[in-house]
């Protein structure tokens, strides 16, 4: 590729390819659920739009961020999953996960989940 993108560090390849608002929080749920369709993704993440959800599955499917399996049946059936490299963002997103719940309780900002995984 002539013209790739050159990235300073590291963490800004890691930003581009996992920031945004809505890509860590998919990253999120397949970690946490293992292999979700295009449905349970909605139903998860109720405030994203269907257009959004395919765009940032298609750009962390060619980023090898996550796998899309379709099953050739009727209705089609689509599942998507992390890859060896989404499973190596475990570590980041957990501690994400855990660094917001600390925030959130020393800034007395009320959060809808338990904490649990």
């Amino acid at each position: 590729m002539e013209n790739a993108k050159v990235y300073n560090c590291g963490f800004e390849l890691t930003l581009e390819l996992i920031g945004g608002k809505w890509k860590g929080l998919i990253l999120w749920y397949l970690h946490e659920h293992g292999t979700l369709r295009n449905g349970e993704l909605m139903r998860l993440i109720p405030s994203i739009t269907q257009k959004m959800l395919t765009q940032q599955l298609r750009e962390m499917e060619e980023n090898n961020l996550i796998v899309r399996k379709v099953y050739e049946q009727v209705p089609p059936k689509v599942e998507y999953s992390l890859t060896v490299y989404g499973e190596k963002l475990r570590l980041i997103l957990e501690s994400m996960k855990e660094w917001g719940m600390e925030y959130a309780k020393e800034n007395n900002i009320a959060m809808a989940c338990s904490g649990k995984k």
